[in-house]
């Protein structure tokens, strides 16, 4: 027997395979698909504070390789998410993530002292690609102090895995990887969406109507590859690499370069089935290489 087993921060996965925030829902949405137990985790739809409308649609596009989305983290809020998610999660035989959305530094405190009480939320990925408002809108994820000061505000409070999901929009990512695990981060996920635009020369305007969107699918895969590859020579804690990935030879990859496990996002979209098979297709690779244990692939790249 094959063992696909992998440890991130205390969190025992019975697979590398994640699904994505913001591209699987909330879980319920696939439950007629596949067998979600089958899941290492799931990362749930942001979480935030107070009910978020997002941007003006039209919010999504589909673009060669990938698509734009500008959702605009678009969700009900915490009180609705205990109410009316968190019970059908609760009975997943699965870890359960929540991804969480703040404005500010005291949002985020405000919102993982709700959550931190649930004891089936295992873990927190924190989103720091959004703005903070208090700071003239700089994204906290493209500054080193402001990473440090939410994921810090954050550790202050609780004691189960943290894990910075962090941006590709930046000049140097390992600064802001190094940034997030000195702050007290156990572990991180990258890359997100990257800034993209798709405009119609009929009518002569952007298609989104936020103008520009985040661009993921198998165009990012190189770029979100190459991220994980230079944090992970960067910092001790586990990464989980983002982008890309359609397929178990994608996943691979990942795995390859080092990291511990990945998140499937945009292929939800296009085969509801996609992280089933990516982790079929796991297990038979390593059945045809006889290796026993995926720990023993993980971060083997010949340099």
């Amino acid at each position: 027997m094959v063992s696909l087993k992998v440890n991130i921060a205390g969190l025992e996965l019975k697979n590398p395979i994640i699904t994505a925030s913001g591209t699987f829902g909330y879980g319920k949405e696939f439950e007629d698909f596949i067998d979600l137990s089958q899941l290492g985790a799931i990362i749930v739809k942001s979480i935030s504070l107070k009910p978020r409308q997002g941007n003006k649609p039209p919010r999504t596009v589909e673009t060669p390789s990938g698509m734009l989305n500008a959702i605009g983290l678009q969700n009900e809020g915490v009180e609705k998410f205990l109410s009316e998610k968190l019970p059908y999660l609760e009975k997943l035989n699965t870890v359960i993530i929540a991804n969480i959305v703040g404005e500010s530094t005291d949002e985020f405190k405000e919102l993982t002292k709700i959550l931190n009480v649930q004891n089936r939320i295992d873990a927190f990925e924190v989103n720091i690609s959004c703005p903070n408002v208090k700071k003239g809108g700089m994204a906290f994820g493209t500054s080193p102090d402001l990473t440090f000061e939410v994921i810090s505000a954050i550790r202050n409070i609780t004691e189960k895995p943290i894990i910075a999901k962090l941006s590709p929009n930046v000049t140097d990512i390992t600064v802001i990887a190094k940034s997030a695990e000195d702050a007290g981060a156990d572990a991180l996920s990258l890359i997100n969406t990257i800034v993209g635009m798709a405009v119609d020369i009929e009518t002569k305007k952007p298609i989104l109507g936020n103008i520009t969107g985040g661009l993921s699918g198998p165009a990012i895969k190189p770029i979100g590859l190459r991220m994980v590859y230079q944090v992970i020579n960067k910092v001790k804690i586990p990464v989980i690499g983002i982008g890309g990935i359609m397929n178990y030879k994608d996943a691979l990859e990942y795995l390859l370069i080092g990291a511990k496990a990945v998140q499937i996002g945009t292929a939800n979209f296009i085969n509801p089935r996609a992280t089933i098979e990516i982790i079929n297709g796991l297990r038979k690779f390593l059945e045809e290489k006889n290796i026993s244990d995926i720990n023993d692939f993980i971060g083997t790249l010949k340099v």
